[in-house]
């Protein structure tokens, strides 16, 4: 009996030292890479690129209101003019899941159009509570050259219309990825 504990607790440590090297090599060679670009989400006027496509029935469907559910293919920029250049597209949806009507849940993904990323995503999911001043979402996987990509987004909205449901938000990325 001694013997099998003894043999069971060696074969334990070095699976788990065998573990923590292989950890260790693998976040070594990962890649840091930092961007800082502006989401134009507009509901309303010409060019519109955020819409609510389900709510509540017999509810008001909007930005504050909670269950409504928005489409959205809105623009990144490089400076918050919303005709600056374009360096991708933000495809996915949103959720008003706060009974105050206080918090979004994104899901969605961040596809480059630029010369430096085109055609590679980064997969967003995570609470937005707007009226906080920062606010920050996960980084969950990537493609292209953020395949496997795991980070964080950091949001800061620097333009709010709530009446007309149209904003800008700041976005401060960090990814790791190989």
């Amino acid at each position: 009996m001694a013997t099998k504990i003894v043999i069971l607790s060696l074969m334990f440590f070095l699976t788990l030292a065998t573990s923590i090297e292989a950890s260790k090599y693998q976040f070594q060679n990962l890649k840091e890479t930092n961007m800082m670009f502006y989401m134009q989400d507009w509901e309303t006027g010409v060019n519109a690129t955020a819409t609510p496509v389900a709510g509540i029935p017999h509810k008001r469907w909007w930005i504050l209101g909670f269950g409504t559910i928005f489409a959205t293919d809105d623009k990144l920029t490089v400076a918050i003019e919303r005709n600056s250049s374009e360096v991708g597209r933000a495809h996915g949806i949103y959720v008003n899941s706060a009974l105050d009507g206080s918090d979004l849940h994104l899901l969605m993904s961040l596809v480059f159009t630029n010369k430096k990323y085109n055609g590679s995503t980064l997969e967003i999911q995570g609470a937005d509570r707007f009226y906080q001043k920062y606010r920050e979402v996960s980084v969950v996987s990537g493609t292209g050259i953020f395949r496997l990509a795991r980070g964080y987004a950091t949001l800061e909205t620097v333009y709010l219309d709530i009446p007309n449901s149209n904003a800008i938000i700041r976005w401060n990325v960090t990814v790791f990825h190989y």
